[in-house]
């Protein structure tokens, strides 16, 4: 998957517990638990809004691109 979620390592450097934050969010353990997971096919900029605030950090702090390939073998599309 070439999108990596970092969202656990925020919560530990934060020293935050997942309760805390789904019950801030608003969904549930079990969704957040997805997310950190990466088991999720998107999410709600919404539900980003809101665990940027409460973990004071930025989407990229959580998010990070992972290229599927090899830079050479990738083609240039226009």
């Amino acid at each position: 998957m070439p999108i990596i979620v970092r969202l656990d390592v925020m919560l530990a450097r934060r020293k935050v517990r997942s309760k805390e934050l789904a019950a801030y969010v608003g969904i549930t353990e079990a969704n957040l638990s997805l997310l950190k997971s990466g088991r999720v096919k998107g999410i709600r900029f919404e539900t980003l809004e809101k665990i940027c605030d409460y973990l004071n950090c930025q989407p990229g702090d959580l998010l990070e691109f992972e290229h599927d390939e090899a830079p050479a073998a990738r083609t240039p599309s226009l």
